[in-house]
């Protein structure tokens, strides 16, 4: 394993396809079965076209959308990138619809590379709560203030 080499395609992954759009990078990237492991549902298929449309259709909800790598730490087959990103709400996000809204958000992913050079395995963590929350979309993260209220009274 080369981590260096590692590193090196997961800024350039961070740059072509979520700083630039060019989603057709993901077939540099990741193997043809790659296992994404998020907490949230998806319905995209597998493979670097899955990943592609995910980029694609985000980058469609945020059409301005600018892309930092704060840090990237690599050892032996895996590969830790946090990223921040901002952009204006202009296009429908999940049940959202566009509410033009400008919001900051960021993320962690860890990467895991195969004997070819490609990710196998990815495990995403992005603070969807406070990007929800920036665009006016209903959070619910404990009690609700007035449970809270009525169990005091």
């Amino acid at each position: 394993m080369d981590v260096e080499a590692n590193k090196a395609l997961v800024r350039r992954f961070y740059e072509e396809v979520w700083a630039r759009g060019n989603v057709a990078f993901t077939e540099q990237v990741f193997a043809g079965g790659y296992v994404r492991h998020d907490l949230r549902p998806a319905t995209a298929p597998p493979g670097a076209a899955g990943q592609a449309l995910i980029a694609e259709q985000f980058r469609r909800a945020f059409p301005d959308l600018e892309w930092r790598v704060d840090l990237v730490l690599g050892e032996g087959d895996l590969v830790a990138a946090r990223w921040t990103a901002s952009g204006t709400h202009s296009g429908g996000w999940g049940d959202i619809a566009p509410t033009g809204r400008r919001a900051t958000f960021s993320g962690v992913n860890i990467f895991r590379f195969g004997d070819e050079g490609k990710v196998v395995e990815i495990w995403n963590h992005r603070d969807d709560f406070g990007l929800r929350e920036q665009l006016g979309a209903p959070v619910f993260a404990g009690a609700q203030p007035q449970a809270e209220e009525l169990s005091r009274g």
